[in-house]
């Protein structure tokens, strides 16, 4: 059995002490704030830890309103996690205790969680270091014990990162939205210079504007039907060109502005939407890279003709990288990549369901990122 089901085993008399308030997910729009047991004290090679800030993500949102969509409803097959779960996965806090073997995080240390776990080891892609595509991947947050809308966590030392002195406690549970955008612009090859086009305005798709900005970017395009969103967007970044999709042709406005009249150079959609993707297609230049971070709900069609025509290629991306941890940590804490813009509210745990998770399922789009404050 792995550490991580012995774990999930452990008798509740090894508990931390006492109980913690958390956010649970126990079906579609039914999330509930409970006292359940604090963490056990950390087995071998695990971390438990105090939050302090949490993100809410799109994935929370669609679990909470059509879930369950990733939380199994059957155990996971790595992790035997099911039902109802603690939500979180955009989060970081304060080291409390480690188990024998850790060695490259200590209590005190203030760090950023990654929240993917897997088999390290006898998994095809886990061998080859890219445990992202791990066919037993699951995640703290949505398939684990442990998730960030909680007072405590119990993770694996791979899941925390140690952040610099320079970097805030809401940057630390910003790396994990920021390093989705990282790898977005890193699929698509963006290099200084370049012309990319981010359609979606939400939160990834401004980390994104910002991740491309950092990669050298120079030309920066988001399309968006919502027009609260966009102003968010010119307010993160002044010198985005933004385009309502409703009111103007995504591909015209951004050939128009364009050397040659060709098209942007990269094209990264980030909000799973069909015709969102279209506009890629149609906005980027020949032998032009279109990259799919955004989740789409369905099967959606697309112009393949164009596809070859173009001579373009397309990628999907998913998630990131492991190791892309220490990396977005130094963009985030050297201001070459200013996560904190998209933070628009934070708010307590208590109150984290009518104004953070209704409040961003607010059609008006008033919010981007809101960060639930652990602290208080």
């Amino acid at each position: 059995m792995s550490t991580e089901n012995m774990t999930m085993t452990r008798d509740a008399s090894e508990t931390a002490g006492g109980t913690m308030k958390a956010l649970r997910f126990h079906a579609a729009k039914d999330l509930r704030i409970e006292d359940v047991p604090q963490p056990p004290q950390p087995g071998p090679g695990e971390v438990l830890m105090r939050n302090r800030y949490v993100g809410i993500c799109g994935t929370d949102l669609h679990e909470y309103s059509y879930g369950p969509i990733f939380i199994p409803k059957e155990p996971h097959p790595y992790t035997g996690a099911y039902g109802t779960q603690i939500l979180g996965h955009e989060f970081g806090g304060v080291v409390e205790a480690v188990g024998e073997g850790v060695t490259h995080v200590k209590p005190g240390d203030r760090v950023s969680v990654q929240p993917l776990i897997m088999p390290r080891k006898g998994d095809y892609f886990s061998d080859r270091g890219l445990f992202h595509l791990s066919t037993d991947l699951a995640l703290a947050g949505l398939s684990w014990h442990s998730g960030g809308m909680a007072e405590w966590a119990l993770l694996n030392d791979y899941n925390v990162e140690v952040i610099p002195d320079e970097m805030s406690d809401e940057e630390a549970a910003l790396v994990e939205p920021a390093a989705v955008a990282v790898y977005a612009c890193d699929r698509g090859g963006v290099t200084a210079g370049a012309s990319v086009l981010v359609t979606g305005a939400g939160p990834i798709g401004a980390l994104t504007l910002l991740a491309a900005k950092a990669a050298g970017a120079v030309q920066l395009f988001v399309s968006d039907p919502n027009e609260a969103r966009l102003a968010f967007a010119r307010e993160i970044l002044p010198e985005v060109v933004t385009i309502n999709p409703t009111k103007e042709s995504v591909g015209d406005v951004i050939r128009a502005a364009t050397e040659g009249g060709v098209g942007c150079d990269v094209a990264i959609e980030c909000v799973g939407n069909e015709h969102a993707l279209k506009a890629c297609l149609d906005a980027v230049r020949k032998q032009g890279v279109v990259v799919q971070t955004g989740l789409h709900p369905h099967e959606n069609p697309l112009d393949w003709f164009q596809v070859t025509f173009k001579d373009i290629d397309l990628r999907g991306s998913w998630a990131y990288p492991t190791h892309y941890w220490p990396r977005t940590i130094r963009l985030i804490a050297s201001g070459a990549l200013p996560a904190a813009k998209v933070i628009t509210k934070r708010i307590t745990l208590d109150t984290a369901v009518t104004e953070g998770f209704d409040a961003l399922l607010d059609p008006a789009g008033t919010q981007l990122k809101i960060l639930i404050d652990l602290t208080k």
